[in-house]
Formats: structure tokens, sequence, C-alpha cells
């Protein structure tokens, strides 16, 4: 795909796009502010499913005005960078975590820098900058996680030379559960594991609404516009605990998430009322995401959900952040409950300095779209307290 046969996506002054080409087999498009000087420290924003590099721009320039040169790249599996197996049977080796990994450092590399100010993550842009700090703390000098918390690596069995070889406990709670949920009175499925199936992508690409209504409908589901977002921790990782969750986490068995979000699309009214997407600007993700459709990144949730990944991160079981940290979400985003006891875990013990965690009235999953002012502000009282 040649960059002039796009369509131009509109930015906010003092935001260019451009392509960074051999990282990690890919070309990388990005976004960047505060690029006109060489001299700044770096900042890089990782975005989440289903968004883009695009999620960021209400916040670029004030990092920029701040002094960062800030950076925002399409990951691996979405919008214009290319060089990534989008089919469904493809080599799924390329989307595991390390590689995520491998593809900032990459980026960070090619752009010149030995190590940046800050990595910032959302949704499931988080993970990959906790993994990125606590792998290179040396690259990654300090961490901002937004809207998932991260728990720490996976345990290595331990002490078992002289005792008979434990089966997967994790695998067999996985099992458990999907049985439990399928068995309520109202029949539900997790929706990761959803997402990991051949499915998901054609009833989201080929969904009956279109996906610029589809978007529209999902972005406002999991919103504080939905006045149904009232999280609150739940007691066990348990299929009737579980199914306190809205149906965008825990679907209804028999609907595909297009349907499942179809009944919350907002009025006419409300839409042209929405202050932090307005229908021109949700257009630059309808467009990119009919163009590329959703496997890219759902096949990261078929990484997550599959135990490959955990076995090759259990090298680094025992490790913790130690770089300055900070948390993130929206006061109506269920992000930070849907592992039972990873907000807890994260502030404890995963994270060891850990600065603040800031959860933020008025937003929920879309927490830097939402409220960009106050995410704007947080960051950069953070990066200022690391010097």
């Amino acid at each position: 795909m040649q960059p002039g046969t796009l369509e131009h996506i509109p930015l906010p002054q003092g935001i260019r796009a451009r392509f960074v080409p051999h990282i990690n087999g890919l070309t990388v498009h990005v976004l960047e502010a505060g690029f006109a000087s060489t001299e700044r420290p770096c900042v890089v924003l990782l975005h989440g499913f289903p968004e883009l590099a695009y999620s960021w721009r209400k916040v670029m320039v004030p990092l920029a005005d701040a002094g960062f040169h800030v950076i925002a790249p399409d990951q691996r599996g979405y919008g214009r960078t290319t060089g990534w197996d989008g089919v469904y049977d493809g080599d799924l080796n390329s989307f595991r975590m390390l590689n995520l990994v491998r593809d900032t450092i990459g980026l960070v590399a090619a752009l010149g820098y030995r190590s940046v100010a800050a990595v910032v993550g959302h949704d499931f842009g988080s993970p990959v900058a906790a993994w990125c700090a606590l792998i290179r703390p040396d690259v990654f000098r300090s961490v901002v996680l937004m809207s998932a918390p991260f728990a720490g690596p996976p345990p290595l069995p331990f002490n078992t030379a002289t005792a008979a070889a434990p089966a997967s406990a994790s695998q067999a709670a996985s099992d458990d559960i999907h049985a439990a949920l399928a068995a309520l009175p109202r029949p539900r499925k997790h929706y990761q594991w959803y997402y990991s199936t051949s499915a998901a992508d054609t009833n989201m690409r080929h969904c009956p609404q279109g996906i610029h209504a589809f978007l529209r409908a999902y972005y406002h589901y999991k919103s504080a516009d939905w006045q149904g977002n009232n999280p609150f921790p739940l007691q066990a990782w348990s299929a009737e605990e579980l199914a306190k969750m809205p149906t965008y986490y825990i679907m209804d068995l028999d609907r595909g998430m297009a349907e499942t979000v179809a009944p919350e699309m907002p009025t006419a009214a409300a839409i042209a009322a929405c202050p932090w997407l307005p229908d021109d600007e949700l257009a630059v993700y309808s467009a990119e995401y009919r163009r590329t459709g959703f496997q890219g990144g759902l096949q990261w949730y078929r990484c997550g959900t599959g135990s490959q990944d955990s076995v090759q991160l259990q090298m680094f079981s025992g490790r913790t952040i130690d770089v300055p940290s900070i948390f993130i979400a929206g006061q109506s985003d269920w992000g930070r409950y849907q592992r039972l006891g990873n907000f807890e875990r994260m502030q404890s013990s995963a994270c060891t300095n850990m600065q603040g965690c800031h959860v933020l009235a008025g937003a929920g999953h879309w927490v830097q779209q939402e409220q960009p002012d106050q995410v704007s502000m947080l960051l950069r009282q953070f990066l200022q307290q690391q010097g």
C-alpha cells in the first residue's frame, strides 16, 4: 500500500504523520508532535483495541508544548502500519508480547533515541508498555498504564522437582469458567475468547449496521456516556460474578459483538452532542477499519488467550517494574476490575515505584479521549517530576 493512496487524516495543528520503514519487519505509520527539535526527550504513546495512533490526538500537542517529542504509532495489526499478516491462520508468533515490545524498541532506536522519558499505554497498549518497562528499564525510564492494570509476570512453577507435576491450573480454570458461563440461566461468554475465534472479524467487519455505526455504538457503550457503566470490584472469578459486567465484556452466548452493541446505539441527537468523538473524527476510525478489518488487532487477543505467550513470559517470573509509574483510568471504566485482583497486585507488588493511581470522573474506557485535559495534566505532572 502506497502512502499516496491513503485518505488524508484530519490532524490537529502541530501533529504530523509519516512512515518509518524497517522496524522489525514493519513500515510503521506514526503521528508526531514536538518534532521541530531533535534535543527533546521522547514520549511514546501506545494505543489499544479498536483504536489507532489517532486516539492520542488530544494529548499529543499538550505534551509537545511541555517540551517533549511525542510519538504515537499505529501498532502491529492496525491502521497504516504495514508488514503484518492479517490472515486468521497466518503467523501468530509475530503478535506475541515479546515481539510487540521488540516493535517499540525498534521504533525508538530508529528515531535515534537510546532511551525515552516514558512509554504510555492504553487498553491493550498498557501491557505492551508495562513489558517494555519491565524488560528494558534502561530504555523506558518511566511508564504510564491506562485502563488495563498490570499484575506482573506469570508465575513459574516452583519447588516441583520432588512432587508430581501439577496439571495446568490456569487452563483448567479457564475451561471451567467458559463452561460455567455457558451454563448460566442467561448463557454468556467472555469477550476475549470470542475475539479469539475466526468468526469475530467477519462479524464486525461485515456487520449489518456498517462499520461506522458499529464503532459508534461500541465506543458509546464503553464510555461514561452510557449510564450503565458503574464498575465495582468482583468478589470471585466465577460465572455469576463475571456476569455482573456489561455485555461488551461478558457477552450473550448466541451473539457476536456487532449484535451486542447494536441496541446501545446512541440517538442522532446524542451523537451530535458528543464532545469527545464527533462524527468526523469517528470517520477516521471507520475508514481505517473498513480498509483493514479487525483481524490484526484480534491476533493480540488470540495470543493472550492461548498458553504460549504465558510460557514465554514466565522467564521474567519474579521481576517487577521498578521505574516510576502511574495508572490512569476513567471512573466509569470496568477495565480495572475485569481481571480479579490485578488492580490491587499492580499497586502492591508488580510496580515497586507506583506514584499514583488516578480515576477520572466523566470518563469511561476511552479516558484520553473523554477527558483529554485531565489526562494531559497528569501526564505532564508525572513527566516533570521525573526531571
